[in-house]
């Protein structure tokens, strides 16, 4: 099917978000099924999430891949504000936007996340009803946990101390605070693996020249009570698609799976080799891609 993709923007909590729309071309009629789409820790749609979209476009979905408020194309102060409620805010109003566009079936609306958004569709998929199937790549399903993991525990502990001060600063009417996502080894980041900050540097200098390297510090007190495994059970009757790399250093796969097996049935977890960014270029995608389409082309189609 060839695809028509469209530059578009609709409105989150008064702000412009900035997204692609792309439209499936060809000689069926009527109303069709449509995916949303968003990115994971602070990255931007131009960071690879066009290969999906074109893909499950050209399948017969129409697909809205957008930048949450406060990053990428989006409005929205403070910049590079990366917090999971207001993420799901926005994925909700994609929803309702998408779901009021003339060629879209609002019965038949599937939403697919990667990394931190991985997280957000197991949480939306659990409390908004109008989500008929659900992907989740790599999700980071425990912030608190996955934290855990990347800090020895005197790091981690004045991590916290840290957050704690700056909470009060923010109260007597301090200014933002910032953090590198990737640094080199031994600095300081959001971030602290090779892996994150060999994506993150590559992707951004090669396809996403308007990635910021810095999230408020807000943001990392976000993601330590950011907890959607608690949840994941009610994700039921919605069919989930759980894909985890087995070499995940960010989304371990043992967590990701311990939170797989609390969820209910229709349920799929599919494990893979290979890093946190693999799935996103070759020969990575030919392997996370095709189930994903399978799963929406059986539970939207």
């Amino acid at each position: 099917m060839n695809v028509a993709k469209q530059d578009v923007t609709f409105t989150s909590e008064g702000l412009n978000c900035k997204g692609w729309l792309y439209l499936p071309e060809g000689e069926e009629s009527g109303k069709k099924p449509a995916i949303v789409m968003a990115h994971g820790f602070n990255a931007v749609k131009e960071m690879h999430l066009k290969s999906f979209a074109e893909k499950f476009a050209e399948e017969g979905f129409v697909v809205l891949v957008f930048d949450y408020r406060f990053i990428g194309e989006s409005e929205g102060e403070p910049r590079q504000h990366v917090i999971p409620a207001e993420h799901h805010k926005d994925y909700r109003n994609a929803i309702s936007w998408i779901s009021n566009h003339d060629q879209v079936d609002a019965n038949r609306i599937g939403i697919w996340g990667t990394g931190y958004s991985g997280a957000h569709v197991l949480h939306l998929a659990a409390i908004d009803s109008r989500v008929k199937a659900v992907v989740a790549q790599a999700p980071v399903v425990n912030g608190l946990k996955s934290a855990r993991r990347l800090m020895r525990n005197d790091v981690f502990q004045g991590f916290v101390q840290n957050l704690s001060a700056y909470r009060l600063a923010r109260y007597m009417g301090a200014a933002h605070q910032y953090v590198p996502v990737v640094a080199p080894e031994g600095e300081v980041s959001a971030l602290p693996i090779p892996d994150a900050f060999e994506w993150f540097t590559e992707t951004g200098n090669t396809v996403a020249p308007n990635w910021e390297n810095r999230v408020t510090l807000e943001s990392m007190e976000a993601l330590l009570e950011y907890s959607p495994d608690s949840t994941i059970e009610r994700i039921s009757p919605t069919p989930l698609l759980m894909l985890v790399a087995e070499s995940d250093q960010l989304a371990t796969a043992d967590l990701s799976i311990e939170a797989f097996h609390k969820a209910h049935e229709p349920k799929k977890l599919m494990i893979f080799p290979g890093g946190h960014y693999s799935a996103y270029t070759e020969p990575g995608l030919s392997v996370f891609l095709p189930p994903q389409v399978e799963w929406f082309k059986e539970h939207l189609l």
